[in-house]
């Protein structure tokens, strides 16, 4: 191996190397145990919350007294129960939450199951064929959802290639290796508790398309604003079920597409240690959270029915993001900007004067195939955001689809012209990033708008990009060596506004319609506290929890030595490329029990 690949400090004796080495690392591990063992404890409490924390009480009950009169009450509904084998799923009181079979039944739950339950005795084969249509509906949302997931889950190679080809040489493995890395610990931490946090009181509001997920039914709640879930840890209990495993998966890898955005903003020189332990803070925390308000039942989707000014609320249907523009794009984007900001830009970035030098990435072979990939890809992410193909207004699938390729080829030609226009040439690597940023921006619109408004949110998305890339380099000094913040961060804000612009109001699975087709500007009132929510929450959270996380571990950042001699030197086992061959000379060649002038 080369010399290039031999890191050392060469400004103290090995002797000192190795005691301060041993200093640092030691009250690193006492730190680290000590926040694992404060972590340990908070997720201790909230699962033994859950277990008895979604039991509801009516306002003002209590013990009656000796002069009260006993009321009739109906009886209650049973509590819900999981179906890890499959088989209750899709029959019996599910059939609740399909037309035209719920047409006519009570309102009341227990009332319903009382039907049901005659039904089954008094007509048996009509009740037997509807579990049938049933099950099978499901079984098609079902594989529609999970093979939607697997798509999304081949993104995380379409991140690792663009993020190892827009960086440099030396960081090749370091960069790839994150890309990997995140993905297995960024899905610990969100099995351990961030789909708890995030979708614990889903079952509340109701999935019919994947049963209704009635066990999730604890939603930790502010008065009538619901703040944060608190079931489904570990995926233990009642929600060791068919139906929330679907909801896990799909949702898991959304989570690990947010976590792996900063990867690029802050790569070659981001230590590894933070970087490991930020995977799990994301993935418990920073992404669960707003991924709560937005969709698992929180304040955010409550704005246009909930709280003080209740169905007078000035803010349409409450914030709408399909699938993730915000939640997911501009919560990544956001992260990494706090993580830039916070880590400061690589060395030999910028001039004493300002100025700022390019710095090429090594591979753009790779980052164009990677971009292909993320591509593919986003037709799990947006036409999967049904969770399901049958009934419902699920067939909008492929509309879904068609806006999704239309907005991202509109980017990516904008991001071409703009370019060929300034340098004289087409920069293709910035051409990628208009692709990407037209697909970051439809994401959120992309259920609710016509292939024209997918169109023009696609233009500027891929104009926006190109102004902010320059911006975030130029004027806010900001190193992003893969323009993750301007794809992200801005076009994910973008695609959070569209929605109130551009929703044509035809979608059956929610009635939303924005300025642009006569909605008013209610809609676009409540994609603004979205979009701004999304930004002070991941900016503010993500910046203190990296300021923290330094004074803990001794900095978040490799240091000097190591970043110029590259980081597959410093903190890797080995390069991601090999300057020559390792066995060179270690064994004879032609062996020698082989004739001279022999083929070999």
């Amino acid at each position: 191996m080369s010399s290039r690949f031999k890191y050392k400090r060469t400004s103290e004796s090995p002797g000192t190397a190795t005691a301060r080495r041993t200093l640092v690392q030691t009250a690193t591990f006492w730190r680290i145990l000590l926040v694992a063992g404060l972590l340990v404890a908070l997720l201790t409490f909230f699962a033994l919350t859950s277990k008895t924390g979604h039991a509801q009480t009516t306002p003002g009950a209590g013990t009656p007294t000796a002069a009260a009169t006993p009321a009739a009450a109906a009886t209650p509904a049973p509590a819900p129960v999981g179906d890890p084998g499959g088989l209750a799923t899709g029959s019996g009181a599910d059939l609740n939450s399909i037309a035209p079979f719920s047409t006519g039944l009570p309102a009341d739950a227990a009332a319903k199951a009382d039907f049901l339950a005659k039904a089954a005795t008094n007509e048996p084969y009509a009740i037997n064929l509807a579990n049938m249509v049933r099950q099978n509906q499901l079984g098609v949302n079902y594989v529609w959802t999970l093979v939607a997931g697997f798509l999304v889950m081949l993104m995380q190679l379409g991140f690792a290639m663009v993020e190892t080809g827009f960086t440099r040489y030396k960081n090749a493995f370091h960069v790839m290796g994150m890309n990997f890395a995140v993905y297995f610990i960024g899905m610990l931490g969100y099995y351990i508790a961030g789909f708890a946090f995030q979708f614990g009181g889903i079952g509340n509001i109701g999935v019919p398309n994947l049963g209704g997920l009635a066990t999730l039914n604890n939603e930790i709640k502010i008065g009538d604003w619901g703040i944060i879930g608190g079931k489904g840890f570990f995926l233990t209990g009642d929600t060791y079920d068919v139906g929330v495993a679907v909801m896990f998966l799909f949702q898991m890898v959304f989570m690990d597409t947010t976590a792996t955005i900063p990867t690029g903003a802050m790569a070659e020189r981001w230590k590894w240690l933070s970087f490991v332990i930020y995977g799990f803070f994301v993935s418990i925390i920073i992404y669960p959270v707003y991924g709560n308000w937005a969709w698992g039942g929180g304040w955010l989707s409550q704005l246009g029915t909930t709280g003080p000014l209740g169905s007078g609320s000035p803010f349409g249907a409450g914030y709408i993001d399909f699938a993730g523009s915000g939640v997911v794009h501009a919560i990544g984007g956001w992260t990494a900007l706090a993580g830039a900001v916070v880590l400061g830009p690589r060395l030999g970035k910028y001039n004493r004067d300002g100025t700022s030098n390019p710095v090429p990435g090594h591979n753009m072979i790779l980052g164009i195939t990677g971009t292909i990939i993320l591509a593919f890809g986003w037709f799990g992410f947006n036409p999967g955001s049904t969770l399901g193909a049958s009934g419902g207004g699920n067939l909008r699938i492929g509309l879904i689809a068609v806006d999704t390729m239309i907005a991202g080829s509109a980017g990516a030609f904008v991001a071409m012209m703009i370019t060929w226009v300034q340098g004289k040439k087409p920069d293709v690597g910035m051409t990628c990033n208009g692709l990407l940023a037209g697909l970051v921006a439809i994401t959120a619109p992309s259920g609710y708008v016509e292939p024209i408004g997918a169109t023009i949110i696609g233009l500027v998305a891929g104009a926006l990009v190109v102004v902010f890339v320059g911006l975030v380099d130029k004027v806010f000094h900001v190193d992003d060596p893969v323009g993750a913040i301007s794809v992200h961060g801005v076009n994910g804000m973008w695609g959070q506004l569209a929605v109130g612009l551009f929703a044509d109001g035809k979608a059956q699975y929610a009635s939303v319609t924005g300025l642009f087709y006569g909605g008013g500007i209610n809609q676009l009132l409540a994609q603004f506290v979205g979009a701004l929510t999304a930004f002070v929450w991941a900016f503010g959270i993500s910046w203190v929890f990296f300021k923290v996380l330094g004074m803990i571990i001794n900095g978040n950042r490799v240091s000097e030595e190591m970043e110029l001699d590259g980081l597959d030197a410093g903190e890797m086992v080995q390069p991601g490329y090999m300057d020559s061959d390792p066995l060179a000379g270690k064994w004879p060649y032609p062996p020698a029990n082989i004739p001279a002038g022999a083929a070999v």
